[in-house]
């Protein structure tokens, strides 16, 4: 009985111990609010951005990667879903300083420490507004902006673009992997450490003939294999499984196989086509190289587009991977948004020139592809017959009836 009381009484002891550090500790809050950051007339985005939009646009261009007309429509379709109501407190964070931080935020990847100043946006604010618009941009933009095939007349649509712009038959897409850098979440080992010695999630994408994403998975932890990866996509369940509704063989140019362009990382198959290998290559494999990489460079030069455009991939991202996940499907809609609605969203002097078998990229696109690491070429120890034979079959297209007269003269300049 005595060791029992005795025990209350060291307990009662600790708690109010506890209570009177807890009293010690606590700051106390000097003001509700800072005034210069309830001075957003004066102090905020708002008026900077009013002011460039008139004088300046091409500073407004390059402030939010996007011109002004495309910033309304953006804002009208996205802002009622992240408008909030005012309370008898306070006034809320309206619809466009929530979407001006975002985009703010993706071109820049400046910590919420640092963009708290442009803002007159508290730390913890930003902290949950930015995840969550780049959330609701992706649920907005995606239906409309992010369409994948469903039917053999939509993948026909997709691969006419091919071969209209590039001279590739029978292309559903070009597919490939990147990783995207995130600084490690806690707690997790190594499962997001990748082989390029940095930790990452993934961003697996099909791309059309116009640079524009058809299909995205987003969020595979990067210690995953490149085979691991793609296995796991629903677009590789629905391939497998016969449910992507591609166009069967009678369907197709020349009855050959309705394909996928990949690169190394990928195993060869019957319907996703890759490079022969680079070893004791014939001119006849050559000239296959090279209008394959030709029609498959477009996921490359994508990947080098968004991240020219929103330079937060060029930093670990610093979120954990559900919202760093969100950061990345935004970027993905923004840049097919962008591509189709404004001519001005491709840097100065690059081109996408399909009236001509260049394709001319500034460089500082093509420097920008390779911040986004490839995944790990694997080595495929068996390739199916039928896989072997589709490939050669569409080798022979193109050295005979598929041929085109500058393909000679990019074998003998070096470009294949």
């Amino acid at each position: 009985m005595y060791k029992q009381h005795n025990k209350k009484k060291q307990l009662a002891i600790a708690c109010a111990a506890i209570s009177i550090i807890t009293t010690k500790q606590r700051k106390k809050r000097s003001q509700w609010v800072k005034n210069w950051k309830l001075d957003k007339s004066k102090f905020g985005n708002i008026p900077l951005l009013s002011e460039i939009r008139e004088n300046n646009p091409d500073d407004f261009r390059n402030y939010l990667r996007m011109d002004s007309a495309s910033f309304d429509v953006l804002l009208n379709l996205v802002g009622p879903k992240i408008c909030k109501m005012d309370t008898v407190m306070r006034s809320s964070i309206s619809s466009s300083e929530r979407l001006i931080a975002t985009l703010r935020f993706l071109a820049t990847g400046n910590s919420y420490e640092d963009m708290k100043f442009s803002t007159c946006i508290s730390t913890s604010s930003l902290s949950y507004i930015i995840p969550e618009t780049c959330k609701a941009l992706y649920d907005i933009l995606a239906p409309q902006y992010l369409k994948f095939p469903s039917t053999a007349q939509e993948w026909i649509d997709v691969a006419n673009g091919f071969k209209n712009r590039w001279q590739f038959i029978n292309a559903g897409g070009a597919i490939d992997g990147k990783h995207i850098r995130i600084v490690q979440p806690a707690n997790s080992g190594a499962q997001y450490y990748n082989y390029k010695g940095f930790h990452s999630i993934v961003l697996m994408a099909i791309v059309n003939s116009n640079h524009e994403f058809i299909y995205i998975d987003v969020g595979k932890n990067g210690r995953l294999s490149d085979g691991g990866i793609i296995e796991c996509t629903e677009f590789y369940r629905r391939l497998q499984n016969n449910q992507l509704h591609i166009p069967d063989n009678n369907e197709t140019n020349e009855n050959l196989n309705f394909v996928f362009l990949a690169d190394d990382a990928f195993p060869l198959q019957e319907h996703i086509l890759k490079p022969f290998p680079q070893r004791n290559l014939s001119k006849e494999k050559r000239i296959f190289n090279y209008r394959f990489s030709r029609a498959r460079n477009c996921v490359e030069n994508t990947f080098g587009l968004i991240t020219t455009r929103f330079r937060v991939l060029h930093h670990a991202i610093n979120l954990n991977p559900e919202k760093a996940k969100h950061i990345v499907l935004a970027i993905c809609v923004l840049h097919n948004f962008l591509r189709q609605r404004s001519a001005s969203y491709l840097p100065p002097n690059t081109t996408l020139d399909k009236d001509n078998h260049k394709n001319i990229i500034d460089r500082q696109v093509r420097d920008a592809i390779f911040d986004l690491p490839q995944l790990q070429h694997q080595r495929i120890t068996s390739i199916s017959t039928a896989a072997k034979e589709n490939r050669d079959r569409y080798k022979e297209y193109f050295n005979t009836t598929g041929a085109v007269e500058w393909q000679e003269q990019m074998i003998s300049a070096g470009r294949a």
